[in-house]
């Protein structure tokens, strides 16, 4: 009788582990499953955006009109170095735009901003300002230098996408 008791045992324990990985295969199958990515939440951006406007040493842009189908992910304003604006979008087509200003010296701030995006000889003029354009392996961008500050308008957007944010900035 002592032998037939281990052999039980183990039987006991694998009949066991069957019903619970069929549970689970059925608990698996019967509850849904959602693999896309979560929505993004907005983000009210007024308040950092005042901030900002009040601390920084140059008039601080911000999207003005564009469609509620743009939707404000991100923000941020650090002005213990280089008085650093950023502001990031989702467009209507699901792609990143982001304003970056800052009074970091052009060179390093564009390189950074527009994540290693090179010069083009292309200039492009949007309302009264003429608008430098940057090509890039992961962004694009359109950068304009002013005196005391560079704007950069930057992501994965197409050009016309960047271009109608560059539109929409609006520094008062």
């Amino acid at each position: 009788m002592a032998g037939m008791k281990g052999k039980q045992s183990v039987r006991d324990m694998i009949l066991s582990l069957g019903l619970i990985g069929l549970m689970a295969g059925v608990i698996y199958i019967f509850i849904p499953h959602d693999d896309s990515e979560p929505p993004l939440k907005r983000v009210d951006y007024r308040v950092e955006l005042l901030t900002a406007r009040r601390a920084a040493s140059y008039p601080v842009a911000a999207p003005e009109g564009l469609p509620a189908a743009w939707k404000a992910t991100s923000v941020r304003y650090d002005g213990s170095e280089f008085d650093a604006w950023h502001l990031g979008f989702h467009d209507p087509d699901g792609q990143y735009v982001a304003i970056e200003q800052s009074t970091q010296k052009p060179a390093v701030f564009i390189d950074t901003a527009s994540q290693g995006a090179e010069e083009t000889k292309t200039t492009q003029r949007i309302g009264d300002q003429t608008w430098q354009r940057y090509t890039g392996g992961r962004y694009d961008a359109l950068v304009l230098k002013a005196k005391g500050s560079t704007t950069v308008v930057t992501g994965t957007a197409s050009f016309a996408q960047l271009t109608k944010m560059a539109q929409a900035l609006k520094t008062s």
